[in-house]
C-alpha cells in the first residue's frame, strides 16, 4: 500500500511537471493530445507491473532469510541441547553424584533408592529434551523437584531452597534446563556449609522468573561447563533478553517467558 501510495504521488508530480514543461514553457497546443487522466492511466498501468515485480523479488528474498534464520535456530537449539547434555553427563557430576550414592548404600539404603530413582529421573528428563525447544514452567518444576532432592542429599543442611509461585501460569514456557543450569551455577561459584547458608530463590511472577542467591565466592569455582552465557544465547534466539543484577549481597537473574 505504501509503494502504490508513493508511485501515484510519483506519478501524479512527473505528469504535473511534464504538463506544465509542454503546455506552459513550449507552448504546445493541447489539441490531439491526451488528456491528464489518461495519461495518468497510462503511467499506473506501466509502472503498477515493475512494482510488483519488485515486491515479488523481495518477497521471496525474504522468505529465503527467514528459512535461513530458522535453519540456524535449529541449530543453535540443537548445540544448545547437545552441551547441556555434555555438562550433565560429565565425569565431574557422575563422580560426585556415585560418591553419594556409594555413601548412602551403606548408611542409608533407603535414601540410596531415593537417590538412585532422583537421578535416573534427572537424566531421563535431558534425554527427553530432544524434541522440545521450550517447556511450561510445570515441567520444569517437576523436574528440578529431583535435581533439588539429588543436591540435598549431597550438601545436606548447608542451603535453602525457595519457590514463590506468583503467577503459576501452566501457559508460560521456558528454555529447559534454565532453573536447573542457574542453580548448578550458584552452586559452582558459592560456598554451601551449615555456617554459611547458599540461599536460592525463585519467584514466578507475571512476566519473568527470577532467580536469586546470596553472594559467598568459592575460591575454586570451577569456571567450565554451560553457564549464563548458554542461557543467554538461547533467549536471543527467541528475542528475548535475559537480565543479569549483580550485587554486593545478592546474584539475580531474571528470566524473560517465550511464551505466555
Amino acid at each position: 500500500m505504501a509503494d502504490i501510495a508513493g508511485i501515484t504521488l510519483i506519478c501524479l508530480i512527473l505528469l504535473w511537471v511534464f504538463n506544465f514543461l509542454i503546455y506552459d514553457v513550449f507552448r504546445i497546443p493541447q489539441e490531439g493530445l491526451p488528456p491528464f487522466h489518461v495519461k495518468f492511466a497510462f503511467a499506473m498501468s506501466t509502472n503498477i507491473p515493475i512494482l510488483l515485480v519488485f515486491e515479488l523479488i523481495h518477497y521471496f528474498q525474504s522468505e529465503q532469510k527467514a528459512i535461513a534464520d530458522s535453519e540456524k535456530a535449529k541449530r543453535e537449539v540443537l548445540l544448545f541441547q547437545h552441551e547441556t547434555l555434555r555438562s550433565q553427563i560429565n565425569p565431574h557430576f557422575l563422580f560426585n553424584s556415585l560418591n553419594v550414592l556409594s555413601s548412602l548404600i551403606y548408611v542409608n539404603q533407603e535414601n540410596a533408592n531415593k537417590f538412585t530413582k532422583a537421578l535416573s529421573k534427572t537424566y531421563r528428563y535431558v534425554l527427553s529434551l530432544t524434541q522440545q525447544p521450550i517447556v511450561s514452567i510445570t515441567e520444569e518444576l517437576n523436574a528440578l523437584d529431583s535435581y533439588i532432592f539429588l543436591m540435598r542429599m549431597r550438601f545436606e543442611n548447608s542451603f535453602t531452597f525457595t519457590v514463590n509461585k506468583i503467577s503459576p501460569n501452566k501457559q508460560h514456557k521456558i528454555i529447559p534446563l534454565t532453573l536447573q543450569l542457574l542453580i548448578e551455577n550458584a552452586f559452582k561459584h558459592n560456598i554451601a556449609t551449615e555456617e554459611s547458608t547458599l540461599n536460592i530463590t525463585i519467584n514466578i511472577d507475571y512476566e519473568h522468573i527470577t532467580v536469586e542467591n546470596n553472594i559467598q565466592p568459592s575460591g575454586s569455582a570451577d569456571k567450565g561447563g554451560i553457564g549464563l552465557k548458554y542461557i543467554t544465547r538461547q533467549y536471543k534466539i527467541y528475542a528475548k533478553e535475559v537480565t543479569v543484577d549483580h550485587t554486593e549481597e545478592l546474584f539475580i537473574v531474571k528470566i524473560p517467558y517465550i511464551q505466555s
